[in-house]
């Protein structure tokens, strides 16, 4: 039947329209439809958690904004880039984004790289795997406030750390010392987190075949020649993954300044933009200030995931 007879005839042009208006529904809803259904939750979550927060953040900052009792209406101008300048000039901002360039620095490497050697070791026990498994994880799940403690007994000055350093302790001590502050809160972030990210390699490491580690014994490779060539490039993904994630919490950093150094000390040498988000915006009450301090910190990590990912992730096979 050719296509001008199809075009002549009423029916066939009525299916073809049907068919056409059947097509661009799938196209537009995919082609499992009911998908929409069982993620419409999440969705709704996303837009109504993160996404609106986002955007009345944004239109905060913009204007000159402070909080009022609920029901009264007042005048909230248009303030351009003023918030955005008088946070960028802040001193206390710029230290805070230099701690946080400071904490992500040594704690990324140090998560990826003990987390994965550590999945790897726990990959290959044999005996009590559960019991080591169930022991790193323990630390990310127990509350910060009781893991701070043990941390704070410790690492102060009379703490245990130095009394076993003895006359080679610092003066000042970890926790006071401009220096050494924000680097032993990326130790201690690095050791109460590692149990997640260890579970993340070690769900990756158990989609290498073993027959690559037993071809690679056979032709005389060593433990440290098939980690390199096989377990390394096997968890590419993963150490993505790690990266990502390791960063994101660090920028977002907050609970463990606030509690191992009673607030950022000494002297903001480990505060973080989010303290500082709460100190100006809850404390002091300039909320316009927070959000604009809260938005180029957004974009500042995007950012910096951007730029690990193209160097961490490479091209895809």
């Amino acid at each position: 039947m050719s296509l001008r007879t199809v075009q002549d005839n009423p029916v066939g042009v009525t299916a073809n329209r049907k068919l056409t208006r059947l097509r661009k529904r799938t196209s537009l809803l995919g082609r499992q439809p009911l998908g929409l259904l069982f993620s419409a939750p999440y969705v709704v979550y996303i837009l109504g958690v993160l996404a609106f927060p986002l955007g009345y953040a944004v239109y905060i900052s913009f204007h000159d904004y402070f909080f009022t009792a609920p029901g009264v209406q007042v005048d909230r101008p248009f303030v351009g880039l003023d918030n955005y300048v008088t946070i960028l000039s802040d001193p206390a901002v710029q230290r805070s984004f230099l701690n946080i360039l400071i904490f992500l620095v040594i704690n990324v490497p140090l998560t990826v790289g003990l987390s994965l050697i550590l999945a790897n070791a726990l990959n290959r026990v044999t005996k009590l795997r559960t019991f080591f498994r169930v022991s790193y994880f323990v630390p990310y799940v127990t509350a910060s406030v009781a893991v701070v403690g043990v941390w704070l007994f410790l690492f102060q000055e009379n703490g245990l750390v130095n009394a076993l350093l003895g006359p080679l302790a610092p003066d000042p001590s970890w926790l006071v010392s401009s220096w050494l502050a924000m680097p032993t809160v990326a130790l201690y972030v690095t050791w109460k987190q590692l149990g997640f990210f260890i579970l993340l390699y070690l769900a990756a490491l158990q989609n290498i075949p073993e027959e690559h580690y037993e071809s690679a014994s056979v032709d005389g490779a060593n433990k440290w020649a098939q980690f390199w060539n096989i377990t390394v490039p096997g968890v590419r993904s993963a150490s993505v993954l790690v990266t990502l994630l390791a960063t994101i919490t660090g920028a977002n950093l907050f609970t463990e300044p606030y509690l191992l150094t009673g607030g950022g000390g000494p002297d903001g040498a480990s505060s973080s933009p989010v303290f500082l988000m709460y100190q100006k915006g809850i404390l002091q009450g300039n909320p316009d200030i927070a959000a604009a301090l809260g938005v180029v910190l957004v974009l500042g990590v995007l950012l910096v995931a951007l730029i690990q990912k193209r160097l961490v992730g490479g091209k895809e096979d």
